[in-house]
């Protein structure tokens, strides 16, 4: 990514804890000078603290992004801290859970130029994916420039309204909980069917993650992933008349889904 302007004019991370450091790390191996940025946290990891990152001292006047990273119930007392980098001179990123473009825009005052992101957890290994969109003020090179910044913590996909978010987080924001709900099920499954119980998650485990690598590495649909591995009246066809049932794992996501999804727009009211 292109860190020319970002080392010229600074980075400010308003928090950098899991999400924050998992960024700076990748931001730091493309070529990100780290004195260019300036990391405002009240309790910063050894390893921040060993990057060579400006930590809590001065800020610049006017640094090409503020990125927001902080839990939604510090935001209120966190954001007056960098208030004066709205009115347009600064990008704001935002990667905060929760917290409207709105919010922002009150906080930094008009002509502000704000991305609000929704990353997930995997992005603590580089596996993530986030979802982004901006406000009226931002600019193409804006949304560009998110997205290179974002990409250091895995995929990005861009989206056409701030309401599709409660969507994005009903899917991939919770969905990493109910994949490890899954792994911790089909352990227990394995465990009701005599196998030890190390050995039960271990499988759980590696067979969750690998069949996801291997969608992601094939031009082929899941379904025809799940077709290729199914043999009529073989294992896995038995196995998947039961997931693929009636009362089965479809109507089941659906509705765990959903229920996310519409709790999301509960929190945003």
């Amino acid at each position: 990514m292109d860190m020319s302007d970002i080392n010229r004019n600074g980075l400010v991370m308003l928090g950098c804890g899991k999400m924050g450091s998992a960024m700076l790390r990748g931001w730091l191996a493309n070529g990100l000078t780290p004195g260019a940025v300036h990391v405002i946290d009240p309790h910063p990891s050894a390893w921040v603290q060993g990057t060579g990152a400006q930590i809590n001292g001065d800020l610049p006047d006017s640094p090409a992004v503020l990125m927001i990273a902080v839990k939604p119930q510090m935001m209120e007392d966190a954001l007056p801290q960098v208030a004066r980098f709205g009115g347009g001179g600064t990008l704001i990123l935002s990667v905060a859970a929760g917290t409207p473009i709105a919010s922002f825009e009150r906080a930094f005052g008009a002509g502000t130029r704000v991305v609000r992101s929704m990353p997930n957890t995997p992005a603590a290994v580089g596996k993530g994916i986030t979802a982004l969109v901006g406000n009226a003020e931002a600019t193409a090179h804006d949304l560009d420039l998110a997205e290179t910044m974002l990409s250091a913590i895995g995929q990005v996909v861009r989206l056409t309204t701030e309401a599709q978010i409660d969507a994005v987080t009903g899917i991939s924001g919770s969905g990493p909980a109910y994949i490890f709900y899954m792994i911790d099920t089909l352990a227990a499954a394995a465990r009701a069917e005599g196998l030890p119980a190390e050995m039960a998650m271990q499988l759980a485990t590696a067979t969750v993650a690998g069949a996801g690598a291997l969608a992601e590495a094939t031009d082929e649909t899941p379904e025809q992933l799940r077709i290729n591995v199914t043999s009529p009246n073989g294992t896995t066809q038995a196995g998947l008349e039961v997931l693929m049932g009636e009362n089965g794992l479809a109507p089941l996501m659906r509705r765990t889904v959903a229920a996310a999804t519409a709790r999301s727009r509960e929190l945003r009211k």
